[in-house]
């Protein structure tokens, strides 16, 4: 394996900034990078062949956001569709209309996958390892400040637990994330095993078409109606400017979602109460809601599950969907039997089953030779890691839409970059301040796909700036107003 001092010795272009990941997250870093921050050299570089990250990766029928698009949008682009619960083809369109009106998509590179980044405390850069295309062609780039934006799925594979009996069924298995498109499901019994975001936006597209879908779940979720369009945000937008009327649906969309998780964490059987009274509205009351839709935990301690125009409830109150609560005994040739005892048959199944979380695109990292294990280090502001310089991590929030973190991630970032530059600083590093401080898991949420890797991911502190808060107000505050200097930021020459 090189070592850090042949990486040194190798020449190889340097940039400033390099940002790794062209999705949502790497188009909105390089945007605020070159508003903010002009004059800096930087390129993106990303493992696809295509931009757009997960709304490029994900192709399966009815894709779409489960947050709305006046928050999930960038902060600096006014999403201008009338539906603000958007579908996959409509936000990818969005963020490489941003890439192209800005040149953004020129400084993208495309087959490069970051394999190892090296700390050089005396050079301060980073020397960054990349394999490049199909033939793993191995390049280097050297930067002054690593900005990873390449989020936390692993775009490889989804997760799909073991199934005893697979092999014997005639039929076709595939995970969403592996969505062709000669998956034929016309006139045929579908079963979608899960009831997650991804479960209920399946089921309801594909019944139009299905000879019957089936939502098989372990378990219940709890799942909120919405409508479609948003109808304040376009009233404001026929009487306001874009951008005023953008803004103000913005703000209008945080201060609710904040409200209602607040809610449910404060009073969680009244929240529990709110939605299953959604739920019975559209489903009627001879409908076993307790059954199917009343999950054995509390509000938000998971994400909730939005469902635009009740096109789910619809569905099953069309009797083109059922939902049935059990588990797997075991697959058939014909289906799957549960352990019930009563079996579902099938020509298809889709395993909802969840998604493979991985830490920075699985590369590794390396601080003056020393590996650095993310699970040992701490999260300073939710957003650069203990004694790792020059580095920052794009990761959205968990109970509100991802971009609103993001677009203050990146805001902070550039803020760092001015500062360093007007103070002739060339290292930002934080460090834990309190080596006694008690260390908390990186989120708090009790989801599967959660929980299966939580081990792996930073910590986080019982106080600022180690705490995590998943509270926009306060990150506002922090990120966007807050002093760059703090004991725990270390500054040098």
């Amino acid at each position: 394996m090189d070592t850090l001092a042949d990486f040194a010795r190798t020449d190889s272009e340097y940039l400033d900034v390099l940002i790794v990941g062209a999705g949502l997250s790497g188009i909105g870093a390089a945007w605020h990078l070159q508003d903010t921050c002009p004059g800096r050299s930087y390129a993106i570089v990303e493992a696809r062949e295509s931009s757009g990250g997960t709304w490029d990766l994900f192709r399966y029928p009815g894709i779409r956001s489960d947050s709305d698009m006046y928050t999930l949008g960038y902060s600096f682009r006014p999403w201008k569709d009338a539906k603000a619960i958007a579908d996959g083809p409509a936000i990818l369109s969005y963020i490489r209309e941003v890439a192209s009106d800005h040149g953004i998509d020129a400084r993208i590179r495309y087959g490069h996958r970051v394999v190892a980044a090296r700390w050089s405390t005396p050079d301060a850069r980073w020397t960054v390892e990349i394999e490049q295309g199909p033939e793993k062609r191995k390049t280097r780039v050297t930067c002054g400040f690593l900005w990873m934006c390449s989020g936390y799925y692993d775009y490889a594979a989804g997760y799909t637990p073991e199934f005893p009996g697979v092999e014997r069924f005639k039929g076709r298995i595939v995970h969403p994330q592996k969505w062709t498109e000669d998956i034929d499901y016309k006139n045929k019994k579908v079963v979608v095993i899960g009831s997650g975001a991804t479960a209920v936006t399946l089921v309801p597209a594909m019944a139009p078409e299905a000879a019957h879908v089936t939502m098989l779940q372990r378990s219940p979720t709890y799942v909120v109606a919405r409508p479609a369009e948003d109808s304040i945000a376009n009233r404001l937008r026929r009487r306001l400017p874009i951008g005023l009327a953008y803004g103000l649906t913005r703000w209008k969309n945080v201060l609710l979602g904040m409200y209602f998780y607040q809610l449910c964490k404060r009073r969680p059987d009244r929240a529990k109460a709110m939605i299953l009274k959604g739920v019975r509205y559209f489903l009627g009351s001879d409908y076993d809601v307790e059954k199917h839709f009343t999950p054995r935990y509390n509000p938000w301690d998971q994400r909730l599950c939005l469902v635009p125009d009740a096109d789910l409830f619809r569905a099953i109150r069309a009797r083109q969907v059922s939902v049935v609560t059990d588990q797997i005994e075991t697959f058939t040739e014909t289906g799957i039997r549960l352990k019930s005892g009563s079996a579902l048959e099938a020509d298809l199944v889709v395993t909802a089953t969840g998604l493979a979380l991985q830490l920075l695109g699985g590369m590794t990292v390396e601080v003056d030779g020393k590996i650095i294990n993310p699970a040992d280090t701490l999260a300073y502001k939710g957003m650069m890691y203990s004694d790792v310089p020059n580095f920052a991590v794009v990761s959205g929030y968990t109970n509100a839409s991802w971009t609103l973190k993001a677009d203050l991630v990146c805001e902070y970032v550039c803020r760092l970059l001015n500062h360093m530059q007007k103070n002739g600083l060339r290292q930002c590093t934080p460090r834990l301040d309190d080596p006694d401080m008690e260390r908390l898991p990186w989120v708090d949420f009790s989801s599967g796909y959660i929980q299966r890797a939580v081990d792996k991911f930073p910590k986080q502190g019982a106080r600022r700036p180690w705490r995590l808060h998943q509270n926009y107000a306060m990150d506002l505050m922090s990120l966007r107003y807050g002093s760059l200097r703090d004991k725990a930021m270390v500054f040098s020459r």
